[in-house]
Formats: structure tokens, C-alpha cells, sequence
């Protein structure tokens, strides 16, 4: 049989038999948690294990975020939301930190279940990778990645103050060579384009970074979507198109499939498009799951949860490939 048959008769399952033949039950591996938001707060990792033991969940990457939100004497209230009103944001050198003094008051045995990624740097600034790697050295074997990296963000980056980042800026290149190193992957948050640009405006910038640095692995959180680019664009199948012949080009590049992304993958009957589940299927050691819970562990089980559906129409050993595996085989060998 053919490959073009195969997957004719892929869709056809897909399509005109939408049931779950085997729901996954398999145990979770959650690649992007926020221990604390962007005003540099949060439940704790005691909560965070918790909601990990309640939801399946075995080992997490754990992060913090590397902004913070202004309380603005202008403002006629002090928000409880990174956009509930025009106050700026700051980049925040203490949230690795804060992050790491967390960790380190566990018991070795519940550590070890969580990975730790640095984040907390501004990344445009030409001597981040030289702060990173003295904490990397003051930390050893402690660090097992960098990011999420915010550079292009849409709103969060029209209130970010100072130089608009981007994923190839000069000071980034040297991030990922920094990584390259110490053998850890980078995950970068790049908006794919603009709320109301109907093509791939930014790809050129997120797809430098990662043919310029082969030796880095690269997860793109979201695919460079997020929940503004889902509401104004109609239709986004170039994000499709455009993973399919990078991950055909670059073995460095994975994708965090987290967020928005999940809205991409939908037909407007509401079903998984097949297109996206063939690319699974033909590149499944790229896609890593992740819930984005920022500070709060309540909605994890909910986040990861979503993606059941496109579990349950996946071969069995993909399905634990995205849910469990992935995540482990990105990360520094120990």
C-alpha cells in the first residue's frame, strides 16, 4: 500500500469514523509550567506537586517568568492581570531565583521529578548569555534548559519596556550558543505573525535561529500562536504547511503544544483536522505536551486534558511519544 493510500485511508478514519477506539491512560509529563506569574507570585511547588500527583502528572518542566508587571501610580487600581490595564512590563533577574529557593527546599526524591529552565534575562541584552552561564556554573546540574524566551508576544510586547525582542537578535544567538554547551534546549515564544498580516510575517526571524544553530534543540512554544492571532485570523493553515517543511529541513526544531495551538488543529465542525494528525503521525517525536499554568496548578489537569482527544485518535506508542516521552528525550542526559 502507498503512502498516499495510507493516508486516504487515514482520513477516512478520521473523518468518517470520529469515535475513540482506545482512550490514553497512560501517565502525563507536563513541558511548561509557570511556578510563578507576571507579578512574580504563586501557589508554590508543595502545590504544584500536588496537582502533579492528582493529575497523572510524573515529571514537569518548571520555569518562572521572566517579567514583571508594574503597579503604576497612573493607574486609578493595582490589576490582578498582566493586561488589565496599559502599565508596562520589566524584565525581573529575581525570578530564577525565586524559582530555584523553591525547588531547593524539596526532598531529593520529589526534585528530581521536576526540570529546571532559566529564563529570568532580557533577551536583547548582548551580555545575558554571560549572566546565564554564571548561574549555570553556581547551579551545577541544576539548570536543565532556558526559556520560555518571550520575544515576539504581540501585546506583551507593545507593554514590554525597551528593545523589541527577537528570536535571532544577536544577544539570542549567543544564547543559543551558550545552550549548545551545556547541551540544553531553548524554548522560544515567537508569534508566527501579526494579529491582522494573513502570511507568516515573523517566520524569517524564529526560522534564522534555528537553521543558524543545528546543535541547539529549539521548541517553538505554540507553534507561534497565541490566543489573539486564534481570535482575529480566519485562517492560519500556513502554520501547518510551514512546520511541515521545516521539521523536514531542521532535526533541531520541537514544538510545545500548549495554548492556543490546540484551535489551529480543529475543522470548523469542531473535529481534529487529519492534516494535523498526519503530521504527528509522520514527525512524533517533535510534538511535547504542556498545560502554561502560570503560578496556579488548578486548571492543569483541565490544560492537559484537552489534548485528550487528539491522544485518543493516535496510535498507541505516539500517543505516550507526546503525552510522556518527548518531553524526557529534549532534556540534557544526566
Amino acid at each position: 500500500m502507498n503512502n498516499a493510500l495510507i493516508k486516504l485511508v487515514f482520513y477516512f478514519i478520521c473523518i468518517v469514523m470520529p469515535f475513540q477506539v482506545l482512550a490514553y491512560e497512560g501517565l502525563y509529563n507536563d513541558a511548561e509550567v509557570h511556578l510563578l506569574n507576571y507579578f512574580q507570585q504563586g501557589q508554590g511547588v508543595k502545590s504544584l506537586m500536588t496537582a502533579m500527583d492528582r493529575n497523572k502528572v510524573d515529571h514537569a518542566i518548571v520555569m518562572g517568568i521572566p517579567v514583571m508587571k508594574k503597579n503604576s501610580v497612573s493607574n486609578p487600581k493595582a490589576t490582578s492581570f498582566v493586561y488589565g490595564d496599559d502599565s508596562e512590563v520589566y524584565y525581573y533577574s529575581m525570578s530564577d531565583e525565586l524559582v530555584a529557593r523553591d525547588i531547593e527546599g524539596l526532598p531529593k526524591k520529589e526534585a528530581k521529578r521536576l526540570h529546571l529552565f532559566l529564563n529570568a534575562f532580557n533577551p536583547t541584552d548582548l551580555n545575558a548569555a554571560v549572566q546565564l552561564e554564571r548561574e549555570i556554573k553556581y547551579r551545577p546540574g541544576f539548570w536543565q534548559g532556558i526559556g520560555e524566551v518571550l520575544t515576539r508576544h504581540g501585546q506583551l510586547s507593545l507593554l514590554t519596556l525597551g528593545e523589541g525582542a527577537r528570536a535571532n537578535h544577536p544577544a539570542m544567538m549567543k544564547i543559543y550558543q551558550l545552550a549548545a554547551k551545556y547541551h540544553l534546549p531553548v524554548v522560544v515564544h515567537s508569534n508566527i505573525t501579526s494579529e491582522r498580516e494573513k502570511n507568516p510575517l515573523y517566520l524569517s526571524e524564529f526560522e534564522a535561529a534555528v537553521s543558524e544553530n543545528p546543535q541547539t534543540k529549539i521548541v517553538w512554544a505554540h507553534a507561534g500562536v497565541d490566543s489573539n492571532l486564534v481570535l482575529h485570523q480566519k485562517d492560519m493553515t500556513f502554520v501547518r504547511k510551514e512546520l511541515r517543511r521545516m521539521f523536514s529541513q531542521y532535526s533541531n526544531l520541537f514544538i510545545l503544544m500548549s495554548w492556543s495551538l490546540k484551535k489551529l488543529m480543529l475543522l470548523p465542525s469542531g473535529q481534529i483536522d487529519p492534516k494535523w494528525l498526519s503530521l504527528i503521525i509522520d514527525y512524533p517525536e517533535r510534538f511535547i505536551l504542556g498545560s502554561d499554568v502560570l503560578g496556579h496548578f488548578s486548571s492543569q489537569e483541565k490544560l492537559l486534558g484537552n489534548w485528550e482527544d487528539i491522544l485518543n485518535m493516535l496510535p498507541e506508542d505516539i500517543a505516550r511519544q507526546l503525552a510522556y516521552e518527548n518531553m524526557l528525550s529534549i532534556l540534557p542526559n544526566k
